[in-house]
């Protein structure tokens, strides 16, 4: 008797374990039932009227269903595609991000598709040449919109030019007295601005790293930030103006053709200009420690717009079309195709959509995201325990990363919604460089390494030590092949696959 109940007993914790495993089966494969769904766009419109498609359907199966409702040239490579429901982006099946985004199958679901870069970078893997050089702190590094130039400022009072090919010191330009803060390419890549803590910018010929003007004098401070006059907005598609920012609280626009001063824009005498940024529908930005971002028009130097929200010092800006802006007319292949200023016009409007996007990162722990064309309310960003030292849109201009003191990044999306953090560093995080896929990132911190973050599965794919202080600087190539770092170990450190 005492065997037959325990046989029953075993039986039946049996069926209760199967029935158990077959619920768990069932959840990650669940029974196909239809979806009333419909595509949508970024923007909001339509491509379908409302559809049944199965619920275990894949990414693959929607390319295809996408590609065959948007594409129409039968003889042109399908666009890729990423599908998101509610912000939940489509990695398995339907069923799963429509799950995650608290949907039923009673519900019609609004499928969002955006376009995917055509090329893909295939990452970051190892340290493939480091440089010496400098004799002091490298601050700011960049690659030229072509891909194939590459200049750093550093502490020593010199800007270096490199061959990126051979990893080897191409010039060396002398001529500043204190520290380069900043350097600057002009995005028709024949020209590079350096600003240093004497309140000097030198404009350098790419080419023969010889000065192209006189040196440009009228800063009473430190020049803090240097930006181009977008391609599509110049004169015969020849980059001659920029505007600097300084410490003694002012901007000032350059004519590097004539070497002249052309206007000072007086944000806040008593406190620095932080950043500034020239926008592509003719506006300029300045950002200030004294909490304000001013709008200024670049055709009558008027002030449009202050923009107030942060309760301290705003220290970083980034547009959702600074890509477009860096790039200018160049591709990936650092080629010009057709006219130069119809195609950086052309590429400006693709990115830019219904307006420019700015966002602000600030002391006081914050983001905001802004649309200075509109009167539209701005959105703060809040999840950063520490000052944000640094933000940067991806170059498709969908997301938004951001780099803190509290020894994380932060990642975001053009709504201004937070999607998720990135840990690892042990020490503040001052820098960071996207991918030009938009499909990875990279921080540099005062720990002294850097890391490559994917955006997809938003973990740490791959930690790149090498560099003996804190990293101050990162850039990467326009093409993906390279990326760039400077750090106080007065070290130039290239990056590939």
């Amino acid at each position: 008797c005492l065997f037959v109940c325990l046989f029953a007993h075993m039986s039946s914790y049996k069926r209760a374990k199967v029935r158990a495993a077959e619920e768990a089966a069932k959840e990650e494969n669940p029974d196909h039932y239809k979806v009333v769904a419909s595509l949508v766009n970024e923007e909001g419109e339509e491509t379908s009227y409302n559809i049944e498609i199965p619920s275990d359907v894949t990414p693959e199966q929607l390319q295809l269903l996408c590609n065959s409702l948007v594409e129409s040239d039968e003889d042109e490579e399908p666009t890729p595609y990423s599908f998101y429901v509610e912000n939940n982006e489509v990695t398995k099946t339907l069923y799963h991000a429509i799950k995650a985004a608290g949907l039923t199958s009673e519900d019609t679901v609004k499928i969002v598709y955006q376009p995917q870069a055509v090329f893909r970078v295939r990452g970051i893997a190892d340290c493939c040449a480091t440089i010496s050089g400098h004799t002091d702190n490298i601050v700011d590094v960049q690659f030229s919109p072509d891909g194939q130039r590459l200049v750093t400022g550093s502490g020593d009072k010199t800007v270096r030019f490199w061959d990126v090919f051979t990893a080897t010191p191409k010039k060396t330009c002398k001529g500043h007295t204190h520290w380069v803060q900043c350097v600057a390419w002009s995005p028709d890549g024949q020209l590079v601005a350096s600003g240093s803590r004497e309140g000097k910018v030198l404009v350098w010929n790419a080419d023969s790293a010889s000065l192209r003007c006189k040196p440009l004098k009228g800063h009473g401070g430190y020049v803090t930030w240097i930006a181009w006059e977008p391609i599509h907005c110049c004169k015969d598609g020849v980059a001659n103006r920029f505007v600097s920012g300084s410490e003694n609280g002012d901007a000032k626009m350059w004519d590097v053709s004539r070497g002249l001063l052309l206007k000072t824009f007086t944000h806040n005498k008593a406190r620095p200009v932080s950043c500034v940024l020239w926008g592509g529908a003719g506006l300029i930005y300045t950002a200030s420690k004294d909490t304000t971002i001013k709008v200024w028009k670049a055709s009558d130097f008027a002030l449009q717009k202050e923009l107030k929200k942060h309760a301290h010092q705003v220290n970083c800006l980034s547009l959702n079309v600074d890509r477009a802006l860096r790039m200018g007319a160049f591709n990936e292949r650092g080629v010009i195709e057709g006219d130069a200023i119809e195609t950086s016009r052309k590429r400006y409007d693709q990115l830019r959509g219904e307006e420019e996007l700015l966002v602000s990162g600030s002391d006081d722990h914050t983001l905001v995201l802004w649309k200075p064309e509109s009167n539209e309310k701005p959105i703060q960003l809040v999840g950063h325990q520490k000052p944000v030292n640094c933000v940067k849109f991806s170059p498709d201009g969908r997301w938004i990363v951001s780099c803190s003191f509290d020894k994380s990044a932060k990642l975001w999306n053009k709504k201004g919604e937070y999607i998720a953090t990135f840990r690892g560093h042990v020490g503040p995080v001052f820098c960071c460089t996207w991918a030009p896929d938009s499909r990875l990132v990279i921080t540099g911190s005062n720990d002294s390494t850097l890391k490559l973050w994917n955006l997809k599965s938003q973990r740490l794919i791959k930690d790149l030590p090498g560099h003996e202080g804190p990293v101050y600087c990162v850039d990467w190539a326009p093409d993906g092949s390279l990326v760039a770092s400077g750090a106080a170990d007065q070290k130039l450190k290239l990056w590939r696959h």
